[in-house]
């Protein structure tokens, strides 16, 4: 539209005028955004509930593509941010695994999650922090790595059964539950793990049976979905593996105030987050925090996949 103006002027009570140009400015060409979905060698195209993302981000101008986390090949500084999905190998390369997230720290690359909570969301004696903060969690203890403790001294008399795992693990890696009376067998068989790892011993409740574990699925600090797990009779493991049943669950509003209330005390953006815990009497026992590479369920909530990426969108927004 042209916009005609008359402007009288009295050109003898002026003496110069000045007049100030409009410069229009063409859009800029602005490049496509450039994100690396990490995962590993085992799922090199992703797993196929996360390559759906992938023409999601193409809607939206981005070209998003799998690459594995410890390929030495990758150009990292070619990604405008990485995406942290399936490296689910990650606990199995502990010392590759730091040594690559100082390398993309040190080369200045941003990711979602960013690195800092990863580094301490991979060790899961983050959990003695939050429960120092007021956040319920399983009873449990925290065992350093070489601390050789006499366990059955340790171990609370009404604890009747103990899980145990690695507090740097994943997919129930060297996780066990074992009775009381076993303990002394399972010390001398974990004598060499206990050196070299720490480990989390938990009282384990009969409820993870009964009621199963709860999932609550955050985008960008919104709740996206929930879904409740289950174990088989046999098993105690509730994942998909080892023959867990997944169920998608509509939890109130307490129950998400509860999640909210965990993920207020990790200071950083965060894209995703799952919260894991048991769910007694509407309150949530917490299990753990995933916030590296958790299966967010996205098949099971209806507009999942588009949540993550709008969440991905408000994250570099703000």
């Amino acid at each position: 539209m042209l916009l005609l103006l008359e402007w009288q002027i009295n050109t003898e009570e002026i003496d110069e005028i000045v007049i100030s140009r409009l410069v229009i400015i063409p859009k800029r060409n602005i490049n496509r955004m450039n994100v690396g979905i990490l995962t590993c060698a085992r799922l090199p195209e992703l797993l196929e509930s996360d390559q759906k993302l992938i023409p999601l981000f193409a809607k939206e101008n981005i070209t998003a593509k799998a690459v594995i986390w410890d390929d030495e090949s990758i150009n990292w500084t070619e990604f405008d941010y990485l995406i942290f999905r399936n490296t689910w190998d990650y606990y199995q390369k502990e010392i590759a695994f730091n040594q690559w997230l100082d390398k993309i720290e040190s080369l200045g690359i941003k990711t979602l999650n960013p690195i800092t909570t990863i580094q301490k969301n991979k060790h899961k004696f983050y959990l003695k922090k939050l429960e120092k903060e007021g956040i319920s969690i399983l009873p449990t203890l925290f065992l350093e790595k070489n601390s050789t403790p006499d366990l059955l001294n340790l171990i609370p008399e009404n604890w009747k059964k103990i899980v145990i795992k690695p507090a740097f693990s994943a997919g129930s890696y060297l996780t066990k539950l074992i009775d009381r009376s076993e303990i002394n067998s399972i010390q001398e068989e974990f004598k060499d793990h206990f050196e070299t790892k720490d480990f989390l011993l938990q009282e384990f409740r009969p409820e993870i049976k009964e009621l199963g574990e709860t999932s609550l699925i955050f985008f960008n600090g919104n709740f996206s979905h929930a879904v409740n797990k289950k174990p088989v009779s046999t098993d105690f493991r509730v994942q998909i593996q080892y023959g867990g049943k997944y169920t998608l669950i509509e939890p109130n509003d307490d129950l998400i105030l509860q999640a909210e209330l965990v993920l207020s005390k990790i200071p950083e953006k965060l894209l995703y987050a799952r919260v894991d815990g048991i769910v007694i009497k509407n309150k949530l026992h917490l299990m753990e925090v995933e916030l590296i590479e958790p299966d967010l369920y996205f098949d099971l909530a209806d507009g999942a996949r588009e949540r993550f990426v709008e969440g991905f969108l408000k994250v570099l927004r703000s």
